[in-house]
C-alpha cells in the first residue's frame, strides 16, 4: 500500500503544478479534471497511507500475531486500486472533454454546445466514476471487516502465509524498553 500511496503522491504533486500552467489551466479550470486531480491525492495518497498504517498498527495495538486474513488485504488492495483508477481516469477524460466543449465556438462566435449538452456528454463518465467509487468502498469495507475480526481475536485464517508481526511492548511509565533486534 505504501508504494502505491507514494506513486499517487508523486503523480498528484506533478499534476498540480502542471494544471497551474496558464494554457492547461484555461482548459482544466472548473472541470472534472480538477476533481479527478483532488481525488487522486485524497484516495490514492491519503487513503492508502491510512490503510497501510491501520493494517500495521491494529495487530500491534491489540497484541495479535497476525491480521485475520492476508487474502482480504490483497482483495482490498486490488479492488480499491481498480476503483481509484476508474474513478480518476474517468474524471480526467470527462474534464478534458468538458473543457474542450466549453471552448468550442461556431462560425458566428456563439458557443457550439449548450450546458445541457455538456452534461449529457458526461453521463458515461459519471457511471464509470460511480463504479470506481463503489469498488473503492467495497475495498474499504473488506478492510473494516478484516480489522474487526483481528481486533476481536479470531484465529487468522492464513497465518502461515503472513509475515510475523511482533506485538508492541507493554509500556510502563518511567521504564525504558529497548527495541527488539
Amino acid at each position: 500500500m505504501l508504494a502505491v500511496a507514494v506513486a499517487f503522491y508523486g503523480m498528484s504533486t506533478f499534476e498540480g503544478p502542471l494544471m497551474s500552467i496558464k494554457s492547461v489551466n484555461a482548459l482544466s479550470h472548473y472541470t472534472d479534471w480538477t476533481i479527478g486531480h483532488v481525488h487522486s491525492g485524497a484516495l490514492g495518497w491519503v487513503a492508502y497511507i491510512t490503510f497501510g498504517a491501520l493494517y500495521c498498527l491494529v495487530p500491534w495495538l491489540w497484541h495479535r500475531k497476525a491480521l485475520y486474513s492476508q487474502r482480504l488485504v490483497e482483495w482490498h488492495f486490488w479492488i480499491s486500486t481498480l476503483g481509484i483508477v476508474l474513478y480518476i481516469t474517468s474524471m480526467w477524460v470527462s474534464g478534458i472533454l468538458q473543457g474542450l466543449m466549453w471552448r468550442a465556438y461556431d462560425s458566428l462566435g456563439f458557443l457550439e454546445y449548450s450546458f445541457v449538452e455538456t452534461v449529457e456528454a458526461m453521463h458515461p463518465f459519471y457511471v464509470i466514476r460511480a463504479t470506481g467509487g463503489l469498488l473503492f468502498l467495497i475495498g474499504a469495507l473488506l478492510m473494516a471487516y478484516n480489522l474487526w475480526r483481528t481486533v476481536r481475536g479470531d484465529q487468522p485464517v492464513d497465518a502461515a502465509e503472513q509475515p510475523r508481526v511482533a506485538a508492541a511492548p507493554e509500556y510502563r511509565p518511567g521504564e525504558y524498553v529497548a527495541p527488539a533486534e
